[in-house]
């Protein structure tokens, strides 16, 4: 076993860190079912009403991220900020059940919960991609950040699992009940946590607008973090367009109930266990970039499998390939989201995360509303199986951000990176 790995096992703090973490996307995953099975479900939601729901969740990372971004860079420490986001999620998500039980539950209340808890997120996740950094020691950062991907890809397995059967046996509302329970026990994790965090905010007083820019200029100037930014912009706005009616589509379409769904989406995100685990594998054999590269090639498998299901008979067969559509997607989405934020936190200075974190999460975020809403609109005008297609289709061109950019050629690890940030 090597040293990162033996520390990190033995890194009381850091694995509060991951122990909150994992149980907070646990329940995060059962929203991600559950709040749209209430949707479909219980308000009859049209296509377009699902892409406008979907989006929400989203749209604070257009209207906030860049400013976000220099809000970190400019708060001495960022624990307490992230035990607010989870609190605050808490509260937001624990409305929903309230309002189910109260019988005034209605779209419009579920859009602006998912708009609040999308913009805490923001923040937290803004947030975390500097914290990290000040827990633990770079030469950690990959196995660090694998290990939490292979939580959130359990995450993935057991919240659509408990999500579904929860729906199936009970109601939406108390899975719902369980993500807002999931929050109170991260911060409980993070009030825990002992070291003393080192402020490495900015001493600096450039204007907001000058850290605003310098956010989206430094990762423009990056190749690695451009071809980033790129190929997950375009992943996340047609992956979105997808997301957004996939659900109405395996209830209707399909013909699948909620708890094959949740197994459905379970079973295939197996594959994002296996990716977190491979990631640090990959990136010590081939280098971030190459690594990077090898995930994005299965982005468009799985996107056209959704579609193909229409294809095949309903029931088991039909669930298969739902199933396998997430299995290589949450794979190749795993060993993606591992790369990209270790090359970001290596090649980035400290004191400059949470900027170029805020413009990241500007540029490749802010393409999930835009192909939510996008799908929703579409749909509503041509029907939800040709819009399916259609995300399909425009999954290909995240090939040339794999093959014709820096990320194809470039075999440098995070770890050396480093000395360049």
């Amino acid at each position: 076993m090597s040293g990162p790995t033996r520390s990190l096992w033995r890194h009381r703090d850091f694995n509060l860190l991951w122990s909150g973490e994992t149980v907070s996307a646990v329940g995060s995953q059962v929203t991600v079912l559950a709040l749209p099975l209430v949707a479909v479900l219980l308000l009859d939601a049209t296509p377009f009403e699902m892409g406008v729901l979907t989006a929400a969740a989203y749209l604070p990372f257009i209207a906030f991220a860049l400013i976000v971004g220099v809000y970190i860079d400019r708060r001495p420490t960022l624990r307490p900020i992230l035990i607010a986001m989870d609190i605050g999620r808490a509260a937001a998500i624990g409305v929903i059940p309230l309002a189910v039980v109260a019988g005034f539950v209605s779209m419009p209340l579920l859009v602006v919960v998912a708009f609040l808890g999308g913009a805490m997120t923001l923040v937290f996740n803004v947030a975390y991609l500097p914290y990290l950094p000040r827990l633990v020691e770079r030469d950690m950062l990959v196995d660090a950040n694998g290990r939490l991907q292979a939580s959130q890809a359990v995450a993935w397995v057991a919240g659509p699992t408990l999500a579904g059967l929860l729906v199936q046996l009970v109601s939406a509302s108390v899975a719902l009940l369980l993500d807002a329970v999931s929050f109170v026990v991260s911060a409980i994790c993070l009030l825990a946590i002992r070291s003393k965090e080192v402020a490495t905010s900015r001493t600096d007083h450039d204007s907001w607008l000058t850290d605003l820019r310098s956010g989206l200029i430094f990762v423009a100037r990056r190749p690695l973090q451009r071809a980033v930014a790129g190929s997950a912009a375009t992943l996340n706005f047609f992956g979105m367009a997808q997301f957004a009616l996939i659900v109405l589509y395996a209830t209707e379409s399909l013909g699948l109930d909620p708890a094959i769904i949740g197994i459905a989406f379970a079973v295939g995100s197996v594959g994002g266990i296996i990716g977190a685990v491979a990631a640090p594998i990959l990136a010590r054999r081939f280098g971030a970039g190459k690594a990077t590269t090898l995930a994005m090639l299965g982005f468009p498998v799985s996107l056209a499998m959704v579609p193909l299901a229409a294809l095949v008979p309903e029931g088991a067969p039909a669930a298969g390939m739902v199933g396998g559509a997430e299995f290589i997607g949450a794979m190749s989405v795993s060993i993606f989201d591992v790369m990209a934020r270790s090359i970001m936190q290596a090649e980035t200075p400290a004191e400059f995360l949470g900027r170029a974190g805020g413009a990241m999460s500007f540029l490749t975020q802010s393409a999930k509303p835009l192909g939510a809403l996008a799908a929703g609109v579409v749909a509503q005008a041509i029907g939800v199986e040709p819009t399916l297609w259609i995300t399909a289709i425009g999954g290909l061109l995240v090939l040339p951000w794999a093959l014709l950019t820096p990320l194809g050629r470039e075999s440098i690890t995070p770890a050396e990176s480093a000395s360049g940030g």
